[in-house]
């Protein structure tokens, strides 16, 4: 059957608007649109049936189709030279598929680009929202004409519409990872935006102890505020998480942040040397186009000497993938740790021994049960280098494997972390001072 032949059946069958005919052959050809497609081929069917119609009532028949079911002009003039033929009163007719949704495109560019003003953005994709009623009828439609060269209606507004709005605003069309999803309904004729989030990494170093890396909400209140939290929901005042939020909340005018980075120190431990790698996500930001020099400066001022950034660069939500996989990558540790005796020059040389290129078998502190599941870890110490201080201090340095609870290397958690330094040197002792002296990954 030729398109002619099937285009004519659409049309006996069911009121089609240009748009609607144009696209069930929207593979053939190329740099036409389905409208134009679809014109084109209402007045091929007009002419030949205005070629018949004087000697055959059958192309009379097919003109006034045209001209009722087919919305076609050119098929209404010529029934009206045909004296006689068009009918006095003709009924008005919607389209089947679209129901004439695609005259509201221009009503639904002018509402984005409207809504778009607020946020800055570098590229956008629009995407179609239809009733189920509307895709199942036509699916139903494509099924009954076994159409298999066309495009659906949903890919037609989106495609209309993202070409518009990219002529008005010169912004790049992008699929994969776009800053902005403009979320259209034809039929409602409403307009959404998705402003999809902006991620920043870098390196932050923590200078003092006592702070966490992220909001610790009170554990009486859960946030609300209470006597015990002096009423401001939480249990330390600030945190890594806040003193980095802060600035770029008030840069980017997003309405949240969520911190994302490689482990945890203990809220008693410093973060020192390169720092470590993190992901500030800011949630609909209406400013993306940050100078992040200039960012770093104002973090690190508001941050008073006490959490400072570096290295800040642009990212995307694999790097939060890859930051969260990077766990267990190589750390290092230096402890101050304190003995109930005083420690042999022997017994450092068996510390050390004992502990380098080792293996430590951990289950989940007791510390930490509360909000983790209680396994049993492997984790690796690559090197141990120790230094005495005094009678019964010592100054340790580890690197180790990402994840290992190193205040427990040292106490032993009653038996649950084996060897540790208590167990091997027959001495009880504790973890005085932590600091994080590297986290050896590339962000």
């Amino acid at each position: 059957m030729s398109i002619l032949q099937k285009s004519l059946k659409m049309i006996e069958k069911h009121p089609l608007c240009d748009h609607c005919l144009g696209r069930q052959f929207a593979l053939l050809g190329h740099g036409i649109e389905n409208d134009e497609r679809g014109r084109s081929i209402k007045l091929i069917l007009a002419l030949e049936a205005h070629s018949i119609s004087v000697t055959d009532k059958e192309g009379v028949k097919i003109l006034k189709t045209l001209a009722t079911n087919g919305f076609s002009k050119t098929a209404q003039e010529l029934l009206q030279k045909m004296k006689g033929h068009l009918p006095k009163k003709t009924v008005l007719k919607r389209c089947f598929l679209c129901e004439d949704r695609f005259n509201s495109v221009e009503n639904l560019v002018s509402k984005a680009l409207t809504m778009l003003e607020t946020y800055e953005y570098a590229s956008f994709l629009v995407g179609t929202e239809l009733p189920v009623s509307v895709e199942e009828r036509e699916d139903e439609f494509k099924a009954e004409f076994t159409t298999d060269r066309g495009e659906s209606m949903r890919n037609e507004f989106g495609r209309l519409i993202g070409k518009r709005i990219a002529e008005e605003n010169s912004k790049l069309v992008e699929f994969m990872k776009p800053d902005v999803v403009v979320l259209v309904n034809p039929y409602t004729e409403s307009v959404r935006l998705q402003i999809n989030p902006l991620f920043v990494a870098g390196r932050y170093r923590k200078y003092v102890r006592n702070i966490p890396q992220s909001k610790w909400f009170c554990s009486e209140c859960r946030g609300r505020g209470c006597e015990k939290c002096n009423w401001t929901g939480k249990m330390y005042l600030e945190s890594v998480e806040e003193i980095i939020g802060k600035p770029f909340l008030d840069t980017t005018e997003g309405v949240k942040s969520s911190f994302h980075a490689s482990g945890r120190e203990d809220i008693d431990a410093r973060m020192l040397g390169h720092g470590r790698p993190f992901v500030l996500e800011i949630t609909r930001p209406k400013h993306r186009f940050l100078e992040l020099k200039r960012l770093e400066e104002e973090v690190n001022a508001y941050g008073n000497g006490k959490v400072a950034v570096s290295g800040l660069k642009f990212a995307d939500k694999n790097t939060v993938r890859k930051l969260k996989r990077g766990e267990s990558t190589q750390k290092e540790y230096r402890l101050i740790v304190e003995f109930k005796k005083a420690v042999a020059a022997n017994d450092i040389n068996r510390l050390r021994d004992r502990l380098k290129n080792s293996v430590i078998t951990q289950k989940t502190p007791i510390r930490v049960l509360h909000r983790r599941a209680d396994l049993t870890r492997e984790r690796y110490i690559y090197d141990v280098d120790i230094k005495k201080l005094s009678p019964r201090k010592l100054e340790m340095k580890l690197r180790c494997q990402g994840g290992l609870y190193v205040k427990e290397l040292v106490t032993g958690d009653e038996g649950r972390t084996t060897p540790n330094v208590s167990e091997i040197l027959e001495n009880k002792a504790k973890p005085v001072k932590l600091d994080v002296l590297n986290v050896i990954m590339k962000v």
